[in-house]
């Protein structure tokens, strides 16, 4: 039985009449940049948040590097995240001239690790990067109250969290919450989106300028910065997927709990939300100490498992020059860890297959 990583043909079949009505619509009215889809689409976002504005850009990078100049981060500061994440984490830092401190992760939630925080902090440092990874909450408390202690910008990394809750909060409305809405992503574009989040007018103001070139109006020029719009196209198809989202969530929450019945003892498991929060498994994470005999096995039965990610960020050439302290976790976690398909998409069936290889070979 072949049980593909992730299915978006299957998914956009059954919303193929939506997203070519919503494609026409566009066409119809010719407002390709910054139509009024994108404004409808931010609402939804900001209600589903639970915060004052969101605003629609181009990508999650640059929704981090948006962040980051919103908050004056710049040459010379130095902002505190985690190597355990994708690239563009650090990427989005050295883009505004800035230098990215690791701190090491968790060793069960695999997340920032708060008790590392005060040992990185330096009279350069300017701002924390949290990184809801796998669609699971970091332990904001303690980060949000060590930002407020040292007068520290707060930039969550929730490119793959929407949706996600901490003790009741969405992920996002701690501090400027930063969004993917890459296609591999819980509510994904047919293409690249993203968003960001801001928590007054002001912020929402300044940022809809940093989107758009640093232009007041289309004669009069501010700032000089980048092009981050998010196409209207995009907003009209992720119009239509949003209404989706709940129901998608849920799903992959119930395969979730179907592989964490069945999987107990037989592989390392994620660790279960506490109360009040809620993961929305964008990738479904678990640990062997044979990983690549695991996986091999896996492909053979038809399985198509990933690695998020293989290397931590310091791991990789472009972020060799980086100093950093000892990140033994990080490391012990990169080799061992194996995503599962946990789509939707998915059916039962294929995921009993999946749970019947795992507990055959692991």
């Amino acid at each position: 039985m072949r049980v593909p990583y992730v299915n978006l043909s299957q998914q956009h079949a059954a919303l193929e009449d939506e997203l070519l009505e919503a494609t026409r619509q566009v066409l119809r009215h010719g407002w390709f940049i910054l139509g009024p889809e994108v404004k409808e689409l931010e609402q939804h976002f900001a209600h589903l948040l639970e915060v004052p504005h969101t605003v629609g850009v181009n990508s999650g990078t640059d929704a981090l590097v948006l962040a980051l100049k919103l908050h004056g981060v710049g040459e010379g500061d130095e902002v505190i995240t985690v190597s355990h994440s994708f690239v563009a984490t650090a990427s989005a830092v050295c883009l505004v001239g800035a230098t990215p401190v690791f701190v090491d992760i968790d060793p069960e939630t695999m997340l920032m690790d708060p008790a590392r925080l005060e040992g990185a902090l330096t009279p350069r440092t300017r701002a924390v990067m949290p990184v809801h990874l796998n669609g699971f909450p970091c332990d904001m408390e303690p980060i949000a109250a060590f930002c407020e202690a040292h007068g520290l910008a707060l930039i969550e990394d929730c490119a793959q969290s929407i949706g996600a809750m901490r003790a009741g909060k969405p992920v996002g409305s701690f501090g400027t919450g930063c969004f993917s809405l890459h296609p591999l992503k819980v509510l994904s574009a047919c293409g690249d989106a993203g968003f960001l989040t801001a928590h007054s007018d002001v912020e929402a103001e300044t940022l809809h300028k940093l989107r758009n070139l640093g232009l007041r109006h289309r004669d009069s020029c501010q700032w000089v910065s980048g092009n981050s719009r998010l196409d209207t196209l995009q907003a009209a198809l992720l119009l239509v997927k949003f209404k989706r989202l709940e129901a998608w969530i849920e799903a992959r929450n119930a395969h979730a709990r179907a592989y964490r019945e069945a999987l107990e003892g037989v592989v390392r498991l994620p660790p279960r939300e506490g109360p009040g929060d809620r993961a929305v498994y964008s990738t479904f994470v678990v640990r062997h100490p044979e990983r690549e005999r695991v996986i091999a096995a896996l492909s053979e039965a038809g399985i198509d498992a990933k690695i998020h990610y293989p290397y931590g960020i310091h791991q990789h050439e472009a972020f060799a020059h980086l100093e950093h302290g000892p990140l033994p976790v990080t490391e012990e976690v990169v080799r061992q860890i194996i995503s599962l398909p946990v789509t939707p998409e998915m059916t039962e069936a294929q995921r009993e297959h999946v749970i019947a290889t795992l507990n055959a070979v692991a």
